[in-house]
């Protein structure tokens, strides 16, 4: 912006390098003077300052900005994503409105299902309405139990945030559930008999969070053991392997966190539990996850030179960590059947031919479940398939289970791919043979005695 400047002349003779002015040009009017004074002025050379700084100084000054910059952000991510932090807290609840039903302990029951994802819900209103909206990820109802005011809940709880806050995190959240369940508008009240929110780590909280069981394989699917193929990781985390000095004897099935259901043949030489250890996992070598055995269970009616009651309930030592990997099957009702023409998975480390050499990888099979009165056709069985055993295969062959796969899971998909345990590989005249399917025990026809020996 320009200004106007003032300049008061009292003699040519006092402005240097101004014109000069003889005797006749003094009639020249003050403001002429004055209009030449600033041309003067106006035309005066500008004095023009370079910078101090050489080049390298400036590309210094902006390298150690960029690298500020660079770490602030890097730290502003570190924190943002990097130390996020998932804690879990487990607690409880009572639900006066609600009386015990036996249901509610039958793992995937539609009234179970119903409640919890009911108390799921309520949660999400509950955490994602509060100021811990951006830590809240999920909740997990798990378990139900009878009380003297109704029913009791357990509940696991997700959250993230950034390492260091947990004590404050729990804090709000503990805060938060009291204020909301105080209000008469909540069917869930608290369970004034615990500590309200326990912390619980990652490995528990993965066992809690896969204890369900039957949850494996997603059908539909065309994977079709002798002439089967390799198990993905997670479809069957069921299986177990049987062995001695770490070789591989039979098949079995996780059932809960410390027992196992096998065939009982499978210890017609070896019956010291001492002998025998447990492996989970798809490989056998190395394994996932090992347990030493506590105790074997055989059926008291069992006679080596027979195939009926082949069934054995088996005790680890130390109970399983469920994860993914490692789940438990579902074991069905007395009053189930497996209609012929049904389809159904066996599965194990069993030789893929007779007399042929056994995969270190767990494998898998699709078959079909073939009517007692077809198997013990004269040219099939003849008679030797008795009411307490499953035939499952084809009549024309190929697909069977095999030498190694004894004690293992014969299993059907139920309910939104909920797998079920109705067979145990029990006997069969070579693998894959026509007219020569696979003989399982009925699992159904001793649901009671296994309920009897493990209380599942």
């Amino acid at each position: 912006m320009y200004g106007f400047y003032h300049v008061q002349v009292t003699s040519l003779k006092e402005c240097p390098g101004c014109y000069s002015f003889d005797q006749k040009s003094q009639s020249n009017t003050e403001s002429e003077k004055l209009a030449l004074f600033n041309r003067n002025v106006m035309y005066q050379p500008v004095i023009q300052r370079t910078s101090s700084l050489k080049p390298w100084m400036i590309a210094l000054i902006v390298t150690a900005v960029v690298l500020v910059l660079a770490i602030i952000i890097g730290l502003l991510v570190y924190f943002l994503v990097f130390d996020q932090k998932m804690q879990y807290y487990q607690t409880s609840f009572q639900i006066p409105s609600i009386e015990y039903n036996p249901d509610y302990s039958s793992e995937h029951s539609k009234i179970r299902n119903d409640l919890e994802q009911r108390i799921n819900d309520e949660m999400d209103n509950i955490f994602k309405g509060s100021s811990l909206s951006h830590h809240y990820i999920s909740a997990h109802a798990f378990n139900f139990r009878s009380s003297n005011d109704g029913l009791k809940a357990d509940v696991l709880l997700k959250f993230q945030f950034v390492s260091g806050n947990a004590d404050v995190i729990k804090s709000q959240a503990d805060k938060i559930l009291h204020q909301m369940l105080k209000l008469d508008e909540s069917f869930l009240k608290i369970d004034a008999s615990l500590p309200h929110l326990r912390d619980v780590n990652e490995e528990q909280a993965e066992h809690i969070l896969n204890r369900s069981c039957g949850v494996g394989k997603e059908l539909p699917s065309m994977d079709r053991i002798a002439d089967g193929r390799i198990a993905r990781k997670t479809d069957w985390p069921w299986q177990a392997s049987l062995q001695m000095d770490g070789i591989h004897f039979c098949g079995a099935s996780l059932i809960s966190e410390e027992w196992l259901l096998t065939a009982a043949h499978c210890f017609d030489t070896y019956k010291n539990p001492k002998l025998w250890t447990a492996s989970f996992g798809t490989k056998l070598n190395p394994a996932l996850m090992r347990r030493n055995v506590q105790s074997i269970i055989v059926h008291e009616n069992y006679a080596a030179h027979k195939h009926d009651d082949d069934i054995a309930v088996v005790k680890l030592s130390t109970p399983v960590v469920f994860s993914k990997d490692v789940r438990k099957v579902c074991l069905p009702d007395a009053t189930f059947e497996a209609m012929p023409k049904s389809k159904v998975f066996v599965t194990g480390w069993g030789a893929l031919k007779a007399n042929g050499p056994f995969p270190n990888t767990l494998r898998e099979v699709e078959i079909e479940i073939i009517s007692n009165d077809e198997c013990n056709q004269n040219n099939v069985y003849g008679g030797a398939v008795s009411s307490g055993m499953l035939c499952a295969g084809f009549l024309s062959g190929k697909h069977d289970a095999c030498e190694g796969d004894s004690g293992g899971p014969l299993v059907i998909s139920e309910n939104n791919n909920i797998w079920h345990v109705i067979g145990i590989v029990s006997w069969g005249i070579d693998c894959g043979k026509e007219n020569k399917p696979g003989i399982y025990t009925k699992v159904t026809r001793y649901r009671d005695w296994i309920k009897s020996k493990t209380n599942i």
